[in-house]
């Protein structure tokens, strides 16, 4: 049976978009070259600014708040100000997570980073995982699947505090902590995945001649990621992943999932992430 949406009150929730703060960031991106793809501003040590900016205004108007609409209605610069008051040393990689609640109010909580490679936070160039090994990204996660389907809803398109789906996914697969190198993958009722508890998933597939991109090879393979219709959220990391042509949409069902498949995860404080699926814990 799947799990019921929220009927949570608009008034007690708020719009959330958790990001990384890297100095790392503009000086990576400056001595490579030509070989990162990445969005502007490519000057900020803010991951992905203005698609955190987007993705929380995005939310704002579907929940038609006026007031956290206003405070979005910003330009990056004026945004990068208002979060580096929070930031206690520039030195330093953080995790922050905004907050927006329906009367504009938004807050900033910030901590320490998980430390990862500069690289891992770009496009990966290869789809070959001993080459990213190389490229120094991590040893894989382990990817499961949930024991039971999740009802898209909102609350899954759009990031929120209302997180009580993510966190029972989580704990029907055994995982205790958001320290160790795990994840799961939660689906629709119709068998389609969705999304990770805390990440977007792509997977090797074939696909048709119009909608291979940059990730594809010549055999018509290439990454895919759910398309949102399957109730996934609108990630900063997929965007990106979508809009420098790394993968395509494509419907990934349940019963495709292969034990042992090799498939890369990504969200806005880590980056790009190896993993390898686990169905048989």
């Amino acid at each position: 049976m799947a799990s019921q949406p929220p009927s949570t009150p608009p008034e007690s929730f708020s719009i959330i978009s958790t990001l990384r703060y890297d100095p790392s960031i503009p000086t990576t991106i400056s001595n490579s070259a030509t070989d990162i793809i990445y969005p502007d501003p490519k000057d900020s040590p803010y991951y992905l600014l203005r698609f955190h900016r987007d993705r929380l205004l995005n939310a704002a108007t579907h929940f038609n708040w006026p007031k956290a609409i206003d405070f979005l209605q910003r330009d990056t610069t004026q945004f990068a100000q208002f979060l580096d008051q929070s930031i206690p040393d520039r030195t330093k990689p953080w995790r922050l997570r905004i907050a927006l609640d329906s009367h504009g109010n938004c807050t900033v909580d910030v901590n320490p980073a998980a430390a990862c490679s500069p690289r891992s936070l770009f496009i990966p160039q290869s789809v070959n995982f001993e080459t990213a090994e190389k490229q120094q990204f991590p040893p894989p996660w382990r990817l499961y699947l949930d024991t039971r389907p999740i009802k898209p809803s909102a609350f899954t398109t759009h990031k929120t505090t209302v997180r009580e789906e993510y966190t029972s996914a989580r704990e029907r697969v055994g995982i205790t902590s958001f320290v160790d190198p795990e994840e799961v993958l939660v689906f629709n009722p119709k068998g389609e995945v969705m999304e990770g508890s805390i990440t977007t998933p792509y997977f090797r597939r074939r696909v048709e001649i119009i909608d291979r991109g940059l990730g594809s090879d010549e055999d018509g393979v290439a990454w895919v990621t759910p398309p949102l219709s399957s109730g996934g959220n609108a990630g900063t990391t997929r965007r990106y992943a979508l809009e420098t042509g790394f993968c395509v949409e494509r419907v990934v069902r349940v019963d495709e999932i292969v034990d042992g498949e090799e498939c890369w995860l990504s969200n806005g404080v880590r980056g790009f992430i190896r993993a390898v699926v686990v169905l048989r814990k």
